[in-house]
């Protein structure tokens, strides 16, 4: 295969982040991608009220395959490409407890949960067959780690204003604790931004301080967890760092190294970290949406790597954008975009029929906790979106929103159908994707074209709703380019700490009149500006979510239709001492 590389400039080392906007070859080379919230056949809660779930995930590599678990799932999936993921349903395990901790212990697959108070061996891991393999005390939150000498820890923690524990276990005398737990971290929002509860980091509640993972790369510990509070759009996970399994661990500032505060889906927290094929990291975590009730989340990928000074990063710039799936590149933590930019975000909608407060705009505003809803499920509703110009298409993520469904479980044999058209007059219609006879539940549906095609309308038109649904979008998202230029590049930024509260920056920049959104990077050093915060219809935000007492580095850059254009201007404001 090859690619081809577009006028859009190459972000370099200089500003922390490498994304050449490229565009692949048509036809069978295409590379395959993938697009967060992930494509699964997410369960229906068996409680009311009725709504989608899975969270807490963890990722392990286990007999030649991929094995992906999350709370509240009925079971569990596997995968050899982490792209297609087949579920398995399992009745030998706990499996309704949350917060899943798998485990590769000499070859051996290992399972508990929260509090789950037994640990599990896998007996046939496809077959969904497991049997008791020890007596735990019950850790909340649990983590599992097998360090390279075949010791074994388990590191813990669920509670508001909390902390995380761990303790090592003796996996020769049924995963009994060795000697007594060790406080590894505890929180401290008042000099940690990120960690206040709130959307924002702005709220005087509690934080919870939960999610804990461990990663040992060239000889330190990586200890991972999460904050504010898994309904939140801010949450995240931050890392301590250590030459032990036990510690001690000193807090690393580059925290929260998972962010994604800001897009169509936000959240990146309470996650699990794995190597892929190629022993490229990745970091599997917990998305928002968090509607229809607090616990409503989804999955996402992100690249992770660690810096030369070794720093744990995670990159979530553009998190929710296509990107190639695990295995396809060498260095996806630095280059892992096709180069596809979001066609229908803002653009004039149309539909069959609307219900009060679900007007078809809210199928293209970016935020996949509106969404639009037709007055039925009934076949021939429809939705449609003039991008405003003929654009290339390459790929479609059709979210579905559920509106008036009623289920619980997993759904059999009863799935959204439908067909999605092009056209650049508005008057002739081609069919670019059918799923009129669609058999996988999907309620996030990504699908790369074979080709690219070329449209300016693009209308999906119901066959058949699941579950008593009513036709419902929360985003139809169209990708590809829309053939015109990138933006201009920001300029005037400018960023003023808080000078009453050091955890607070206010920064600015002069308005981008042919951008469609900013982004702004920020970081502890000019080459490592790997957080970053979406801006939508201003040229201004409030960033909450820093460290007190570190310097910052802020740049911003224009994204349209047709580029993005990295930000040419680096600031760094003074700190209170």
């Amino acid at each position: 295969m090859s690619y081809h590389p577009t006028s859009a400039k190459n972000f370099g080392s200089l500003l922390g982040l490498s994304i050449s906007l490229i565009t692949t070859v048509h036809g069978a080379d295409r590379p395959a991608t993938f697009c967060n919230p992930l494509d699964l056949d997410y369960r229906f809660q068996l409680d009311e009220p009725t709504r989608r779930e899975a969270a807490d995930p963890a990722i392990v590599s286990y007999d030649g395959e991929y094995w992906l678990f999350a709370s509240k799932s009925g079971g569990y999936w596997h995968s050899t490409d982490l792209n297609r993921w087949q579920f398995v349903a399992v009745d030998t395990l706990p499996i309704e407890d949350y917060a899943p901790a798998p485990v590769v212990i000499a070859g051996q697959l290992y399972y508990t949960a929260f509090n789950t108070k037994t640990i599990y061996r896998a007996e046939n891991v496809r077959a969904g067959k497991w049997t008791p393999a020890g007596e735990l005390k019950g850790y909340p939150d649990p983590a599992l780690f097998a360090d390279d000498d075949g010791r074994v820890y388990i590191y813990y923690g669920c509670s508001a204003n909390g902390g995380i524990q761990a303790v090592e276990l003796d996996p020769k005398n049924h995963f009994q604790e060795i000697g007594l737990p060790i406080q590894a971290l505890h929180c401290d929002p008042a000099s940690r931004g990120w960690e206040v509860s709130g959307d924002a980091n702005q709220s005087p509640a509690a934080p919870w301080i939960e999610g804990a993972w461990m990663t040992k790369h060239q000889g330190k510990y990586y200890l991972q967890y999460a904050a504010p509070g898994t309904q939140f759009h801010s949450y995240a996970d931050g890392v301590f760092v250590g030459t032990a399994p036990l510690g001690p661990f000193h807090y690393d500032p580059t925290s929260p190294f998972s962010h994604k505060p800001t897009g169509f889906i936000t959240g990146a927290g309470h996650s699990g970290s794995f190597t892929d094929a190629r022993g490229e990291y990745w970091h599997v975590s917990t998305m928002v949406i968090s509607v229809r009730h607090m616990f409503e989340r989804r999955l996402g990928i992100f690249p992770m790597d660690f810096s030369a000074d070794n720093h744990l990063t995670g990159r979530t710039y553009l998190g929710d954008y296509p990107q190639f799936v695990p295995g396809t590149h060498d260095h996806p933590a630095r280059e892992n975009s096709p180069g596809w930019l979001l066609l229908s975000y803002g653009h004039s909608t149309t539909a069959s029929s609307s219900q009060t407060n679900h007007s078809p705009a809210l199928a293209a505003d970016e935020n996949i906790q509106t969404w639009w809803a037709a007055a039925s499920g009934a076949p021939g509703e429809w939705w449609q979106v003039n991008l405003g110009k003929s654009c290339r298409l390459e790929a479609l993520q059709i979210n579905f929103a559920d509106e008036g469904a009623h289920y619980h479980g997993k759904l059999s044999l009863d799935t959204y159908q439908y067909y999605v058209e092009g056209s650049t007059d508005g008057q002739h219609w081609r069919r670019i994707l059918d799923r009129s006879a669609n058999q996988r539940d999907t309620v996030h549906d990504y699908e790369p074209l074979p080709r690219s095609e070329m449209a300016r309308y693009i209308r999906i038109t119901n066959v058949h709703c699941p579950a008593g649904a009513v036709f419902s979008l929360s985003d139809l998202r169209v990708f590809g380019n829309g053939l015109s230029h990138p933006p201009a590049p920001v300029k005037e930024l400018s960023v003023a700490m808080d000078p009453e509260d050091p955890r607070h920056a206010l920064v600015r920049w002069q308005p981008v009149s042919d951008s469609s959104f900013q982004i702004v990077r920020y970081g502890i050093a000019r080459d490592q500006l790997f957080q970053n915060y979406q801006v939508y219809q201003t040229n201004t935000v409030s960033i909450n979510s820093l460290n007190a007492g570190v310097k910052y580095y802020f740049t911003v850059d224009s994204v349209n239709d047709s580029g993005i254009t990295p930000g040419t201007e680096i600031v760094s404001p003074g700190i209170k001492p």
